[in-house]
């Protein structure tokens, strides 16, 4: 007698059920996964951190003074902050630029300081000229200029998507200059002249002693021993995020046409403009014709340009907050740390040490103007920050005791 043997498979029901169980599990797995990716970038972000911080010491040790922000060479007609020389770079070189070879960078610096590749379209516009830049390259905005065009690796935060045109080599670390920016060009030019970068001037250099209070000036050599407050309680540098052209309010800031002393006097001034429906975002700005320059002046669109929206942040506003200007791009940017990581940014402290400082930090009162030259009462010079922790932790000489874990 024969007997059959019968073969049981899955029903459908049972396959159904299988596979939706699968769904729930990688439901439930995907967010870890994703923190955990997330988790590892940041833990990247601060080596890169740390890697300039060690960068800014050995250049410290080396030169006895940290790389000046504002730096490079100037033409014989001696330029001004704002020109475009190509035979020069009018001091617009960021410190970035004088700590590559420390960061691994030595070929790159070497082509920077003794170039031997030809202009794209040479002197005269034609294709194929041979001449050589000049040492130290032109301004950092050329984009025919190969060094200036480069991404750095250990300048970039791989939690950034920003990547290509319209900005050159991208930054995500911008130095600190401080909790205090008034609308005059001591801000931008240190003690020197704006339109002759040549000269010192001594009204200028009256209002940057009041006003400059970070550790990194505009034009002018700083050493560790000029920050009374302590490496460990002084911020150097801070993390930025990049521009992705699409209004973010914390990478790109409002050409507005109002006075220059609005964002002065209450640096919440653009926050009028916030959309309130986007809180992240921008919305349109009806009274200005060209409200955004996001072609050049996105954040942290060319590592070299010393240009605060470029390599510059500010303790005034708390981290991830609006980018807010005075009337233009050129001028003093109230752009704070930033950073695609949840809830805060990395700061780099004068030690060398990292920290990631949350959104909620204690920031003071934000609509009170800063200290400046002239100021009276709470802005008047030699102030206590009037940005509570946040800003006490970006002068380098105010003599306030942090007192707060942060």
């Amino acid at each position: 007698m024969v007997h059959s043997k019968r073969v049981r498979g899955f029903t459908l029901v049972e396959l159904l059920v299988v596979i939706a169980i699968i769904g729930v599990l990688v439901g439930l797995l995907l967010p870890a996964v994703q923190a955990a990716r997330e988790a590892a970038r940041r833990m990247s972000c601060s080596n890169n951190f740390k890697q300039i911080g060690l960068a800014v010491h050995n250049y410290h040790a080396a030169y006895n003074q940290l790389p000046i922000q504002g730096s490079g060479t100037i033409d014989n007609a001696g330029d001004d902050w704002n020109s475009s020389s190509q035979i020069s770079n009018s001091l617009c070189l960021s410190a970035l630029v004088g700590l590559t070879p420390f960061m691994e960078q030595q070929a790159l610096w070497e082509q920077i300081s003794n170039p031997m590749l030809g202009r794209v379209g040479g002197t005269t516009g034609e294709p194929g000229t041979a001449t050589p830049w000049s040492a130290m390259g032109p301004c950092p905005d050329n984009r025919d200029y190969i060094p200036w065009s480069t991404e750095i690796p250990g300048l970039r935060c791989p939690s950034d998507p920003g990547v290509g045109l319209p900005a050159l080599g991208r930054t995500n670390y911008a130095v600190c200059f401080g909790d205090a920016a008034y609308n005059n060009l001591a801000t931008l030019c240190g003690t020197r002249s704006h339109t002759n970068l040549r000269l010192v001037v001594q009204s200028t250099a009256e209002h940057s002693r009041v006003q400059n209070r970070g550790v990194f000036v505009f034009h002018e050599p700083m050493q560790f021993r000029d920050i009374l407050d302590g490496l460990a309680n002084t911020i150097i540098m801070g993390e930025i995020a990049t521009d992705l052209g699409d209004k973010d309010k914390r990478t790109i800031g409002i050409h507005h046409n109002q006075s220059q002393t609005a964002v002065s006097n209450n640096p919440l001034y653009c926050r009028q403009n916030v959309d309130p429906d986007r809180p992240q975002f921008w919305k349109a700005v009806p009274n200005s014709s060209r409200p955004f320059h996001a072609e050049i002046y996105g954040r942290g669109y060319q590592w070299a340009m010393s240009r605060e929206c470029q390599t510059g942040m500010r303790t005034i506003l708390p981290p991830n907050s609006e980018m807010c200007t005075n009337k233009d791009h050129n001028e003093t940017n109230y752009g704070s740390a930033a950073s695609r990581h949840q809830g805060g940014a990395h700061v780099l402290m004068s030690d060398g040490a990292v920290k990631f400082i949350t959104d909620s930090i204690e920031a003071g009162n934000s609509s009170a103007g800063g200290v400046y030259n002239g100021g009276t009462g709470t802005r008047a010079a030699g102030s206590a920050s009037p940005y509570g922790l946040w800003g006490a932790l970006g002068t380098r000489a105010n003599k306030e005791v942090i007192s707060s874990d942060f």
